[in-house]
């Protein structure tokens, strides 16, 4: 255990040595090839950049934020020029199921959610199944936007508050407890989509209401 602490804090030490002249630049640089190719902590990343200037925390999440939906360009014309066939040769007929007919019904809540959470989530499989549905690519520069700026946002706000070790503290949670986290997530997911469709009802129903009552009105 020892060594692997010493492997990641040398690994962490290197790229912020790399990346430090490049600023803010270098947060959406490395997030751009996290989405694209490489697997890179980008939690770490940046938590570094984050704990060595704490003002500008809302500056590295939007960089963050805009590298990850700009290298996810990449994913999504890999996935919509290889199909379904390219998806579903990567996971389990039944997941692939459920994953489709979720983006065929809320193709962005089905990006979004995902986007928010860190590894070990399998993004990247989202990303080519919202390109498998033939994703609006404004909506799903949006979705991969949003998310990650939501999970940039509350890793900022936690390393400020507990230091750059949250980052590992977190990754050790969602490690062991990734179905539950999932679970947890899907379920706000559907929360707030039925309260959305409520809310949407009760706007029609009072503007169906208030036509009604002007109708009445004027034929009195």
């Amino acid at each position: 255990m020892k060594t692997i602490k010493h492997i990641l804090s040398r690994y962490s030490a290197f790229l912020w040595a790399l990346l430090k002249p490049l600023g803010a630049w270098g947060v959406l640089a490395i997030a751009a090839l996290d989405a694209a190719f490489l697997g890179l902590p980008m939690d770490a990343v940046v938590a570094s950049y984050v704990y060595q200037d704490r003002g500008r925390f809302v500056l590295y999440a939007l960089m963050a934020s805009a590298g990850s939906a700009l290298g996810s360009i990449v994913i999504y014309v890999i996935g919509y020029k290889g199909g379904e066939e390219l998806l579903r040769k990567r996971i389990p007929p039944a997941r692939f199921e459920k994953i489709h007919a979720a983006f065929n019904k809320h193709p962005f809540w089905s990006l979004m959610f995902p986007a928010m959470l860190p590894p070990p989530t399998p993004f990247k499989l989202f990303v080519l199944a919202a390109a498998v549905s033939e994703m609006g690519f404004a909506r799903f520069l949006l979705a991969i936007f949003s998310g990650r700026m939501v999970r940039f946002l509350v890793l900022g706000l936690l390393t400020i508050k507990f230091g750059p070790d949250v980052v590992r503290v977190l990754g050790a949670l969602f490690r062991e407890h990734l179905y539950l986290v999932l679970l947890v997530a899907t379920a706000g997911a559907v929360a707030w989509i039925l309260h959305r469709k409520r809310e949407g009802r009760t706007g029609k129903s009072t503007s169906t209401d208030a036509q009604k009552t002007q109708k009445s009105r004027k034929k009195n």
